[in-house]
């Protein structure tokens, strides 16, 4: 019984039958991560807005440090500013997580059309494997959520970051974990066979 796995680019369906087993344990994360965020959105998405905060601070105090090593004066004069605008807009958003909110929900608009659009193309890349349909569908949903939020910004910075990223998870994850899963079952398709 044959997939159309033969018709498929040996090299990636090889890489993605040697990573099977993390790729199905990576696509059951994200499912469960997805989940989490669902049951509290407002939570999940401060949460975002926050961590990227508290890594926008740790680029300036790394880009601060590495000026005084150059001479702030000298050669890391532009070192050192961006370093000092990287902990006043991380501490912007570490005090204003609500504000950052909003400028988060417009950004993952952005990327949820772009990784959509990126997404389909894979899918019709892999379509003769069993299981393409999931990443195609994950692709149209997160080209739809991206329009989604655009459409409804303002509204929406209050709920879309933890909603929709959640549910772009679960759908992520369960088009991963499917792939992975008919990748590995048609190698022991075939050890059986032979």
């Amino acid at each position: 019984m044959t997939n159309g796995i033969q018709e498929v680019d040996q090299e990636a369906l090889g890489v993605i039958k040697r990573h099977a087993g993390v790729g199905i344990a990576v696509g059951i994360i994200a499912i469960i991560a997805g989940v989490l965020a669902l049951l509290s959105p407002l939570v999940a998405g401060l949460s975002i807005a926050i961590a990227i905060g508290v890594l926008i601070i740790a680029s300036g105090v790394s880009r601060l440090f590495l000026a005084f090593k150059m001479g702030s004066f000298g050669h890391g004069l532009l070192v050192f500013l961006i370093g000092a605008l990287s902990i006043v807009i991380g501490g912007y958003m570490l005090s204003r997580p609500g504000m950052a909110l909003q400028t988060i929900t417009l950004v993952l608009a952005a990327y949820f059309m772009v990784a959509g659009f990126f997404e389909i193309i894979w899918a019709v890349r892999l379509r003769p494997i069993k299981g393409w349909g999931w990443t195609l569908f994950s692709g149209i949903v997160a080209l739809v959520l991206g329009v989604m939020i655009w459409r409804e910004f303002p509204l929406s910075g209050v709920w879309a970051v933890g909603t929709l990223a959640g549910i772009h998870m679960i759908f992520g994850g369960s088009s991963l974990a499917s792939l992975c899963g008919a990748a590995r079952s048609t190698v022991s398709d075939a050890q059986a066979a032979g």
